[in-house]
């Protein structure tokens, strides 16, 4: 049997370069998960205009702009803890989960809902910024180089091989 595939490039001749862990993971995720969250919550709110008006649209932004606040407070908070103590970052990035659910149930119930509040664009807009920001995170993390070990310290003086 034989193939017609294209054999694509060859390869290189070089020697392949040493690669280290992601720079600035918790920001570079920040980043990405606000720009694809937040082009999606505009064409929901595009959506939410043309059905529902400005109040429509207003419901699905805030939805989303809360969700995104929610989120953005543990990437926050992972990059400030990740600077001093890597490995300690993902359990303060869980245990701030748990504190920012109920931080912000509190400050709605207090709150209360507006009366311009549409409630199906508003978690319309929730909805799909959770979908989109989760999608950016996990493709992420997906391509993260995450150091697990230590490399030793050269101390002869001469190249690691």
């Amino acid at each position: 049997m034989t193939s017609d595939a294209d054999p694509g490039p060859a390869s290189g001749t070089g020697p392949v370069g040493v690669s280290g862990p992601t720079k600035s993971l918790w920001l570079r995720l920040l980043a990405m998960s606000s720009a694809v969250a937040g082009g999606a919550l505009v064409l929901a709110g595009n959506a939410a205009f043309l059905f529902n008006g400005a109040s429509g649209m207003l419901s699905c932004v805030f939805g989303g702009a809360l969700v995104m606040a929610f989120f953005a407070i543990s990437l926050l908070i992972g990059h400030i803890a990740g600077r001093n103590n890597p490995s300690g970052a993902i359990g303060l990035f869980v245990a701030t989960y748990f504190v920012k659910v109920v931080g912000f149930a509190v400050v709605l119930f207090a709150i209360g809902a507006p009366a311009w509040l549409h409630g199906r664009w508003f978690l319309i807009g929730a909805v799909v910024t959770v979908v989109f920001w989760q999608a950016a995170e996990i493709y992420g993390f997906s391509k993260a180089r995450l150091q697990i070990y230590n490399d030793p310290e050269n101390t002869e003086g001469g190249t690691d091989v």
